[in-house]
This record gives structure tokens, C-alpha cells and sequence, in this order.
């Protein structure tokens, strides 16, 4: 049995500094370096076929270098792995996680995984985090789940899992569901496993970058003036609302007049919880707003909401086939 391992750099890479006396870490290690460095990874009995893609922080990930990575796990997968494992940086790991798992169209597990603390550190956690990504990867239970994103033996479903602190090492969590499993004793525990949407075309890179969309977070005493040049070079808009989908009264208009033009989906910027649908009925709720137009994004986050509305109109989708997108993924 064999797991392909593709890295992408970030802070499970790091080692070394940046050339002065005790400056910061960049990326250093290779897949052989992080393979070679994990305790009890060779017991397994679990064969790695590594692949080094490109050490860039997950900053500078993009929606195709990830979509590129998806294209190479399918290979893999053809070729005969039992699963795929990704290693990247943590800071868009919950964003590139559910942009795999809307496209990732194998019963494989299709895994991500990463370090909140660099090698140079006291009691990295890259090694272990690995380790566990590669039993997730390679266990039987854990088939048909989509992509997962494992970290402290946890087992996270892609398109709940969020970074909730900084720089914690628990810092990845599932706050509507909790994890799907864990790694206990070296076998793999699945404890609950949701359904799965079937998958998601995979659009060329020149429909991706046309297919621009932005996240507007409401705030305290705002009129939205900073919205006057949408839809400009945007095509769709994600607004991050207040608790259960609201707005002030003064950007209710302003968004309806957008949801006119372009496809507008209303989130919470709360970070936990579902976008009400018909409890309030205010100017600037979430009633209200969705009789203006506005698209209702449910239990998605801002983040994967933006993820879902770029795949879909880089795809082609109308808005029709948005709405019921939605409908079905929120």
C-alpha cells in the first residue's frame, strides 16, 4: 500500500533563519526531511511516493496551484494510492481544503495537514501532525469522506474545520460539529461521517481569474461607501453579517442594488452557527435582505462561501444553479 505526499511549504517546512543571526524561518525542508523526521512513520507500513510541488507559504497559494494539486492526487490515485496527503501552511489550510473537497471526486482520502509550531521550536508539531495524516490517509474508515484536514490527531471535515487562534497548537477546530474522528492508539476512529455532495467541475485557470469575487465584512457604523466600485471587476460578492445575517439599515439597499447585478451571499462573521432564514423581519435583516436578492450561505463560513461562489461562476453557473448550490452545500 502507498500514499502519495505532495508539500507545499509553510511552517511544517520551516528551518534555518533568512540569513541574519536570529532571524525569522523560511522554508527549508523537503519532503525526504519531513518524512525522515517523523518517529514510527516507517512502521506503518505505509509507503510514501513524495512529490515536492512548490514551498511557498499558503499565503501565495492560489485557487489553480490547488486545483493543479488535485489534478496530481487524481493521478495518483490511478495509479494506485491508497490516498493522497498534502502538506501547506495553516493559514489558508481551511479555504484550500474546501476548494479540494468540492472537486475531489475519489472515494480516496484526499488529506491536509500542517504545523502550527516550526522545527526550530521546542515540541514541533509537524512530525506528529504527518504521521497522523498518513494513517488518515491509508485507513479504510476514512474512505469516502472527501478531503480531511488532520492536525493533534484530530480528524476534521474540510468544509466545517476553521483556524480559531493564532499561533495555538489546537488551534484547528470544528465549532459546528465538532471532529469527524481521531487517531487513537495508532488506528484511525471515525465517529460520524456526513454526507457527501457530489463534486464540483474543475474550471480552466483563465475562467478562474476572471471569476473575482469579495468578501465585505459588515461593521459598527458602517454606510458601505467602500462598495461603490463593486461589481466593477468583481463578479459575485460574499458579505460577512452581523450574528444571524443582518446589516445596518443603511447598507441594506446598497447591497440589494449589487444582488441585482451580481450574485450576493449573505454569512455570519461570527464563526460558528447558521445564517437565519425567516425569524427576523427588520430593515437589514436577514428576511429582509433576502427579499432584496440576497443569496442565503447557511452554516458556510465567509472564507468557503467565497470558495464556493468563485468554482461556481468560474464553472459557468447561473444563477439558478448558484442559488441551488447553496441550497445544497450551506
Amino acid at each position: 500500500m502507498h500514499v502519495a505526499l505532495f508539500t507545499l511549504g509553510g511552517t511544517i517546512a520551516m528551518a534555518g533563519t533568512d540569513g541574519s543571526a536570529a532571524g525569522p524561518v523560511v522554508n527549508r525542508l523537503t519532503g525526504a526531511d519531513l518524512t525522515a523526521a517523523v518517529p514510527g512513520l516507517t512502521e506503518t507500513g505505509v509507503r510514501l511516493r513524495v512529490e515536492d510541488v512548490r514551498a511557498i507559504p499558503s499565503a501565495d497559494l492560489t485557487f489553480a496551484r490547488i486545483l493543479d494539486v488535485v489534478a496530481a492526487g487524481s493521478r495518483a490515485v490511478a495509479e494506485g494510492a491508497a490516498g493522497v496527503v498534502v502538506t501547506q501552511g495553516t493559514d489558508t489550510l481551511e479555504e484550500t481544503a474546501y476548494l479540494v473537497d468540492l472537486v475531489w471526486p475519489h472515494p480516496e482520502p484526499f488529506v491536509l495537514t500542517g504545523a502550527m509550531r516550526n522545527p526550530t521550536l521546542a515540541g514541533p508539531d509537524g512530525p506528529a501532525n504527518l504521521l497522523a495524516a498518513v494513517r488518515v490517509a491509508a485507513a479504510e474508515p476514512a474512505r469516502g469522506l472527501g478531503a480531511l484536514v488532520v492536525l493533534g490527531d484530530e480528524i476534521h471535515a474540510a468544509r466545517r474545520v476553521r483556524k480559531t487562534h493564532s499561533s495555538s497548537t489546537s488551534a484547528f477546530a470544528s465549532p459546528d460539529t465538532g471532529p469527524l474522528g481521531r487517531v487513537v492508539e495508532e488506528r484511525v476512529r471515525i465517529l460520524t461521517a456526513p454526507p457527501r455532495h457530489s463534486p464540483l467541475p474543475t474550471p480552466s485557470a483563465d475562467a478562474l481569474a476572471e471569476a473575482r469575487v469579495a468578501l465585505y465584512p459588515a461593521t459598527f457604523d458602517d454606510d458601505g461607501a467602500l462598495l461603490a466600485g463593486l461589481p466593477g471587476g468583481h463578479r459575485g460578492l460574499v458579505v460577512a453579517g452581523f450574528g444571524v445575517g443582518h446589516v445596518s439599515s443603511a447598507l441594506a439597499p446598497t447591497l440589494g442594488a449589487l444582488a441585482e447585478h451580481i450574485p450576493v451571499v449573505l454569512t455570519s462573521r461570527t464563526g460558528a452557527g447558521p445564517v437565519l432564514r425567516h425569524t427576523y423581519g427588520a430593515i437589514g435583516s436577514e428576511t429582509d435582505l433576502q427579499r432584496r436578492g440576497l443569496l442565503n450561505g447557511g452554516l458556510l463560513d465567509p472564507y468557503k462561501a467565497r470558495v464556493l461562489l468563485r468554482l461556481l461562476l468560474a464553472s459557468g453557473a447561473d444563477h439558478a444553479r448558484i442559488t441551488a448550490a447553496f441550497a445544497e452545500h450551506g
